[in-house]
């Protein structure tokens, strides 16, 4: 009986570390997936920011002109 126990105990144990493992590797892919997210996020807020300033450069620089050439 004490044999079944024991053998009973390193199973469970061996069982409860796989499940934890198994958890684990969810969560870290949980973590990367939202690291990619967030990452391609902050991507498209750049692109959208670069082009928003090259359209306020480029519409300022045409004001400038234009103010030039009327005081000539």
């Amino acid at each position: 009986m004490s044999g079944f126990l024991m053998a009973a105990g390193r199973l469970g144990s061996i069982a409860a570390l796989i499940a934890l493992l198994i958890i684990l590797i969810k969560k870290l892919i949980a973590l990367v997936s939202f690291l990619m997210i967030a990452l391609k996020v902050g991507i498209v807020i750049a692109f959208i920011a670069l082009l928003l300033l090259i359209v306020i450069t480029f519409l300022s620089a045409r004001n400038r002109r234009r103010r030039e050439a009327e005081e000539f």
